[in-house]
């Protein structure tokens, strides 16, 4: 047998108990328990059913409010994210920003920062009364739009009116001009049409129906189904197709279909005027003659399509959109009304793009991008972004959802972008959900920060060759993050195993350790960019002579942690 190799890894066996009652709570309640987490370092161990990846999972009706304990949450980490979107705001990242946070139907962060409509030019000379954020501040959704336009699709294919494998010429027989013919609705869904990305509508025709027939005429990029190119023109092009099965506007199918029977009622296409105080300002576009945006949709080409594409066009707020949201926890259902059958959330969170590995997608959803879901991305996850700044993650093993609302293209969207903010925000709600300890006492934890190389290190004194073991729980992102366990021996270091992605539970791993090493560390390395929730180690322990010791390490970089 090799020394200086992984010799034997074992999964330890995780029992998960019958979990306390998700209690009910009040908003009192949420500041209250987060004021008393603030001087608490060392907080009770959590219930087995409120961890990470617990099999037991509650289901509920509708959304309400909860204190982050009543939600099996952290409230120390949610607190963070309160710094985190300040210093946005302070940067110049964004004006203003909304955030949501809920775990099992429990709102357990529902907070607004700076301002919806501050800035009067793209000078950034500000208006005369500036409008703080609220949190029932109406957003321009962006591309966040798509996955209604995708959720309308799956309605139709419910009722027998579309076939995901059907050629989308079938509906649209324009659509087959310039070598379009054999593209299928699928692969407009999945992105792997073909199409170009974008293109400028917004300066062609005149109307809105010579602007759609421009996109049906618009020629193949690639051949279909063979790269994945992200494409409104893939987008547009279903709701076209929604609105010609249908004989009716877009708009008005999901209003009748999804935000009516969802009870959505802050969520609309061309919202009226009379809200224009409540809706997130954009940005000034003088070269449009559009001025400042501000209750009309940002995006130029939906704008062009009279307001509603299917691409872009949709204003909702974080309450609203959790409410959407919810409809994938819950197997297509909210407050008892049915949008989706379970078969169709299963294909909207599919992973259709296998043969493209790193633009995993759904029939709508973004399936695992850890660029902006962080630490909540664990290989269930969905969600989706918009241009404007808005973002939604969604962790189905957890119940859990993170919205994050923001104005950042005003005035102007040359400004910073706004991913660094949605990554930190993910990853304070990913930190407060606790991973659960396999025994008393505290773990080392690695923590977390890009371009990292944490150790977390003890001395040696060894008469003869040993068995070291200890227990591990980690998801790190896969290739690109790395935890090494190694020894110093004959003047240099020299690895005996090294991990990434995620374990399966809390795993038992045993390695041989030379007696001629003098020192033994964990080292956690992070690429630049995505984090995952990171490596804990417990009980590690060396066994020579037939005795066991544990070792006692030593870390500045790593912290210890009961949760």
């Amino acid at each position: 047998m090799k020394k200086n190799l992984l010799l034997i890894p074992a999964v330890a066996a995780l029992l998960l108990s019958v979990p306390a009652a998700f209690s009910g709570g009040g908003w009192n309640d949420v500041q209250s328990i987060e004021h008393k987490d603030k001087h608490i370092s060392n907080p009770v161990r959590p219930q087995p059913g409120f961890v990470w990846d617990t099999a037991v999972q509650p289901r509920y009706k509708v959304l309400h409010p909860s204190s982050p304990k009543g939600a099996g949450m952290r409230a120390a980490s949610l607190n963070e994210i309160d710094q985190i979107m300040d210093k946005a705001i302070s940067d110049q990242i964004m004006p203003g920003a909304v955030v949501l946070v809920a775990r099992g139907g429990k709102v357990v962060k529902h907070s607004a920062y700076g301002f919806s409509a501050r800035y009067a030019d793209d000078s950034f000379s500000e208006l005369e009364n500036l409008i703080p954020m609220n949190t029932y501040t109406i957003f321009d959704l962006a591309s966040i739009s798509k996955i209604f336009t995708s959720v309308a699709v799956m309605i139709l294919h419910e009722k027998g009116l579309i076939e995901l494998d059907q050629h989308a010429a079938v509906y649209i027989p324009e659509f087959a001009q310039a070598g379009k013919e054999s593209v299928t609705v699928r692969q407009l869904l999945t992105h792997t049409s073909g199409l170009e990305a974008w293109i400028p509508l917004y300066s062609k025709g005149h109307s809105r129906e010579e602007r759609l027939q421009l996109v049906f005429k618009q020629p193949l990029k690639n051949e279909p189904g063979t790269v994945y190119t992200y494409s409104d023109l893939n987008m547009i092009t279903l709701g076209a197709i929604v609105e010609k099965l249908t004989a009716q506007p877009l708009d008005e199918f999901v209003k009748e279909y999804i935000t009516g029977p969802l009870g959505m009622k802050d969520t609309m296409y061309n919202p009226p005027l009379a809200l224009q105080k409540r809706i997130a300002a954009t940005e000034y576009q003088p070269l449009l003659k559009r001025g400042l945006v501000w209750g009309q949709v940002h995006d130029e080409n939906a704008w062009s399509l009279d307001g509603v594409a299917g691409h872009a066009g949709v204003f909702s707020t974080a309450s609203d959109l959790a409410k959407f949201a919810s409809i994938f926890l819950n197997e297509g259902k909210y407050a008892g009304k049915r949008i989706l059958s379970p078969e169709s959330v299963h294909a909207l969170l599919e992973n259709q793009n296998t043969t493209f590995p790193g633009d995993d997608h759904g029939l709508g959803w973004e399936l695992n991008q850890g660029w902006y879901m962080d630490a909540m991305s664990d290989g269930d996850s969905f969600g989706h972004t918009g241009y404007t700044g808005t973002s939604i993650v969604v962790n189905p093993s957890n119940k859990t959802i993170a919205i994050l609302l923001t104005n950042r293209v005003h005035p102007s969207r040359s400004t910073v972008s706004v991913n660094q903010t949605r990554r930190l925000f993910a990853r304070r709600v990913a930190d407060s959900i606790p991973v659960t300890i396999p025994g008393k006492g505290n773990t080392w934890f690695s923590g977390y920060g890009d371009n990292q190389n944490k150790v977390l290190e003890t001395d040696l004194s060894l008469r003869e060759t040993g068995i070291f073991s200890f227990k591990q729980w980690h998801r790190m992102e896969g290739n690109a993050d790395f935890g090494f366990v190694e020894v110093y021996r004959d003047g240099a270091w020299q690895q005996l195993a090294k991990f990434t992605a995620n374990s399966q539970d809390w795993e038992k791993t045993e390695l041989i350790l030379p007696k001629e090493a003098s020192k033994l560390r964990f080292r956690y390395q992070t690429d630049g960019s995505v984090n995952g929730r990171g490596w804990y180690i417990y009980n590690p322990e060396v066994k020579t002579e037939g005795k066991t010791s544990e070792l006692p390490l030593t870390s500045s970089d790593w912290l210890q942690r009961n949760y």
